[in-house]
């Protein structure tokens, strides 16, 4: 199991709640979950801007991470979650 870590500034709740309306299916398409979000995390340690919202999601492997990142067919998914409001994701493992 792998685990992809986000952090996001948001400036658009609307079109980041269009986005969780299908983040879910899609991440299924690649055996990915959701294990935790939380609105304005509690920060440990920052050297960048405290973002307002991160998420831990899991994958079975590191391929199927990337398979959903580089699957077309979500195209339009990601370009809505990133017009939600800048933000990355990171593979921890």
């Amino acid at each position: 199991m792998i685990f992809a870590i986000l952090h996001m500034k948001i400036k658009d709740m609307n079109k980041l709640s269009a986005y969780r309306e299908q983040a879910s299916a899609a991440l299924a398409k690649h055996g990915g979950a959701l294990v935790d979000a939380v609105a304005q995390p509690t920060v440990l340690q920052a050297t960048i801007d405290t973002p307002d919202m991160a998420a831990v999601l899991s994958f079975p492997d590191r391929q199927a991470a990337l398979a959903r990142r580089d699957n077309p067919e979500l195209t339009n998914l990601h370009a809505l979650r990133k017009s939600a409001g800048p933000g990355n994701i990171f593979l921890a493992g």
